[in-house]
């Protein structure tokens, strides 16, 4: 089995080059994950894969069971976790259909299980969260970018909110005076507890959008599904960039 999993966000609840060899219920300590664990075969090479939202897309972010999903990774020997996350475009770089392979991230969500060190816990503990993405796998997906010949970014800053519904003109306005690039539903409490299990963890972002007051009119969903399309349609060449080359 590969130390390596893939959870798929929005426009990714399955891998369709994905040569499946066995499905894995995991039962952990905080509830059920989103869905079972699929094992199998990625341009020959193996790897797991999670969709994040379920199977059929019916879990919204602010109730995705993140401790779940990420402590059944962690439980069956996952040590790597690529994250595939569409988002909307807040800087002007950030063009829709474009990835984005974020180095930083801000926390606006609420209420979120964000932690496995609370309860009867034997000691107070603090992880460094400095440098929120793991460098090594967020430079082994843009060197598979630059192979996959995919109009990307580097670097950004995500910024994680709370949803389900979109953010007005005003929040990403102070989203940007924050210093975010991004905006997406879905970054924490993932990447923190990641961090809390010492996962390797990276996220590549599909901007689907621009965001709020950062183009003419309102958000047309059709046209953020086509660009989650296009998006996605990179996100299938960089992993086979990506399983190819590690």
């Amino acid at each position: 089995m590969s130390d390596l999993a893939i959870i798929g966000g929005t426009g990714l609840t399955k891998l369709d080059s994905l040569h499946i060899v066995r499905r894995e219920v995991v039962h952990t300590p905080y509830g059920e994950p989103s869905g079972p664990v699929t094992h199998g075969y990625l341009f020959d090479q193996a790897v797991s894969f999670i969709p994040r939202h379920g199977p059929r897309h019916t879990i919204p972010p602010h109730q995705v069971n993140y401790r779940a999903n990420l402590w059944a990774l962690q439980h069956i020997g996952i040590s790597r976790v690529l994250a595939v996350a569409a988002v909307g475009g807040i800087s002007k770089n950030m063009q829709p259909a474009r990835l984005v392979i974020p180095d930083q991230i801000i926390d606006y969500t609420w209420s979120r299980d964000h932690t496995f060190f609370e309860g009867r816990v034997e000691h107070v503990t603090h992880v460094d969260f400095s440098e929120p993405y793991c460098d090594d796998l967020r430079r082994a997906i843009i060197k598979a970018c630059i192979a996959a010949d995919v109009d990307y970014v580097d670097n950004g800053t995500y910024g994680a909110t709370q949803g389900p519904r979109l953010e007005s003109i005003a929040e990403i306005n102070r989203m940007e005076r924050d210093g975010c690039d991004l905006v997406g539903m879905t970054g924490m409490p993932e990447a923190g507890l990641a961090r809390e299990l010492n996962l390797c963890y990276a996220t590549c972002a599909v901007v689907a959008n621009w965001a709020a007051g950062r183009s003419d009119g309102g958000i047309s969903m059709d046209e953020l599904a086509r660009n989650l399309e296009r998006g996605m349609q990179q996100v299938g060449s960089v992993l086979e960039a990506f399983m190819t080359s590690n």
